[in-house]
């Protein structure tokens, strides 16, 4: 990342504050390796929040070199004119993933919108903000063809998904992730969008221990798997996901659908649809979901890959 590196990152953005978009999006995707030097580097814009992040270290002078651009950046004309207030810098890369401060105040919470509707974003106290930008085609999707439909969201991390799927009339939607404190948020998420929750259920639990809790609620016409690819101790996706996949039979309506989901850059679609075949055969690949424009990648499958299929 040298100067040359930063001056067209910096005209990116600036370009970017000229014609902002009315809701969320990212703003520069460096990790679809579209700009050399810059692999490591995302910025997203929060609705008066611009969110940099870097996924690996610079040396001490690039890291300085980055910070003085950005705050560079928070003086200028571009900056004064878009209604941007505050600047953060997140160091995705160590295990805390700190986030600072450049222009403006870190607010702890963060109302954004997508699609019209509204989603709670921690800010400054977690590793991810708590909504991946790059699966906003999925919620649509979903959000499109969940009326009426009996919904599992499996993974369901803070409930983007179910908050898709109840706007779009879905009779009941039934929330698994091991994390209650994500599933808090979800909670918090329906109730910004005016949400009966008498429709959403939230599961608290470890999945492959819970497969008879999950059943009862079935079958459903509507499973969405969209796992981490690690989860220490609990999910390994090349090992465990195929665990999943065999128990979508017993789940799934008579011709319901699985929105099945990889965002491993090193495994590609071939991986589920292989997978698919031999653990629910029942069950054929229809196509693949296009991913935002904001996201582009030099690899088709280096993104994230989000596949549908339907029985019979």
């Amino acid at each position: 990342m040298n100067a040359t590196h930063l001056a067209l990152l910096h005209h990116h953005l600036s370009d970017s504050l000229r014609a902002l978009p009315g809701e969320t999006r990212r703003l520069f995707h460096g990790r679809g390796r579209c700009w050399e030097g810059l692999e490591h580097i995302t910025v997203d814009w929060l609705q008066g929040i611009v969110l940099v992040c870097l996924f690996r270290e610079p040396a001490a002078d690039e890291f300085a070199a980055l910070q003085t651009m950005l705050q560079q950046l928070g003086t200028s004309d571009e900056w004064q004119r878009s209604g941007a207030h505050s600047l953060l810098l997140q160091q995705r890369y160590l295990p805390d993933s700190p986030m600072h401060c450049l222009v403006g105040e870190l607010p702890e919470e963060w109302v954004i919108e997508e699609d019209g509707l509204r989603f709670l974003l921690d800010l400054g106290r977690k590793q991810n903000t708590g909504l991946f930008l790059d699966m906003r085609l999925g919620r649509r999707w979903v959000r499109e063809h969940a009326g009426g439909q009996r919904v599992l969201n499996l993974f369901a991390y803070t409930c983007g998904f179910s908050v898709a799927a109840l706007a779009g009339g879905a009779a009941q939607v039934v929330n698994l992730d091991m994390a209650k404190a994500a599933l808090s948020r979800g909670r918090d998420n329906h109730r910004l969008n005016d949400h009966d929750l008498t429709r959403v259920s939230f599961l608290g639990h470890e999945l492959f221990k819970s497969w008879g809790k999950v059943k009862r609620h079935g079958p459903y016409d509507l499973i969405i798997i969209d796992p981490p690819s690690f989860q220490k101790g609990s999910f390994a996706l090349s090992r465990d996901y195929g665990k999943i996949l065999r128990r979508l039979p017993d789940l799934l309506s008579a011709e319901g659908r699985v929105l099945a989901c990889v965002n491993d850059p090193d495994i590609g679609s071939d991986f589920l649809i292989a997978g698919m075949v031999s653990e629910a055969p029942e069950l054929r690949f229809e196509r693949r979901l296009a991913n935002p424009p904001e996201f582009p990648d030099v690899s088709p499958e280096g993104g994230l890959k989000v596949l549908l299929f339907k029985r019979g």
